[in-house]
């Protein structure tokens, strides 16, 4: 009988599982030219990634911007990603890297500032629902760098801190963590480069998918 407790290990979506980054500033910077305001660039856009929508554009927006006005570029930019969706992968050897973290005994989950319709679009896409029992999304849990989302899978799991680790690219996925008293790990691939993420509290920073496994062996 084994007597092991469980084993948590929760991945942010964007910039982690999915190569969605270029779309992602595409559809929010066409969400603010439609509506005659200066556009943000690349770098300013890629920095809000991991944030609800709502405090992404809250950061990015003028500061004075009516409040309907910041709710129209929320809609307009879901409605921009939902046609750039077509364009957005997974990273090389997720898959297969999730399998072999599933066969060597985690339990794994997502936490990302996606809403809830777009994760289970990722999920439907992609057949990711087979790897992921529990998951919460900034439209049903506080935003990032708020520990809710962790804390919230951890219950429904069952699973301690000292068990349960986050996977991400940036640094609110780091903070996030860190709230909660888990470990994190990051990757090198997404929005934030490696020493900022050490800087966040990351244990180590993966440059691959699949360089995951070397954090994660086979439970006894």
């Amino acid at each position: 009988m084994n007597n092991q407790p469980l084993q948590l290990i929760l991945f942010d979506c964007d910039g982690t599982l999915t190569n969605s980054h270029g779309s992602i500033a595409r559809a929010m910077q066409k969400a603010f030219a439609d509506y005659g305001l200066a556009v943000p660039d690349d770098e300013d856009v890629l920095s809000i990634i991991g944030l609800s929508l709502t405090a992404a554009v809250e950061q990015l927006a003028p500061h004075d911007l009516d409040a309907a006005v910041k709710a129209s570029i929320c809609q307009a930019y879901a409605t921009n990603y939902r046609a750039m969706e077509h364009g957005v992968t997974l990273y090389p050897r997720v898959i297969e890297t999730l399998e072999a973290l599933q066969a060597r005994g985690y339990q794994m989950g997502v936490v990302t500032g996606k809403s809830s319709r777009g994760l289970l679009r990722v999920m439907d896409t992609f057949g990711l629902h087979r790897f992921f029992p529990v998951w919460r999304t900034a439209d049903i849990c506080a935003s990032k760098p708020h520990p809710d989302m962790v804390l919230q899978c951890m219950r429904e799991m069952g699973a301690a801190p000292e068990n349960t680790s986050v996977i991400g690219d940036s640094r609110f996925d780091m903070q996030m963590a860190n709230a909660a008293s888990v470990r994190s790990f990051g990757v090198s691939f997404g929005v934030e480069s490696a020493s900022a993420l050490k800087a966040e509290g990351a244990l180590h920073v993966f440059d691959k998918f699949e360089d995951i496994l070397e954090a994660y062996p086979k439970l006894s």
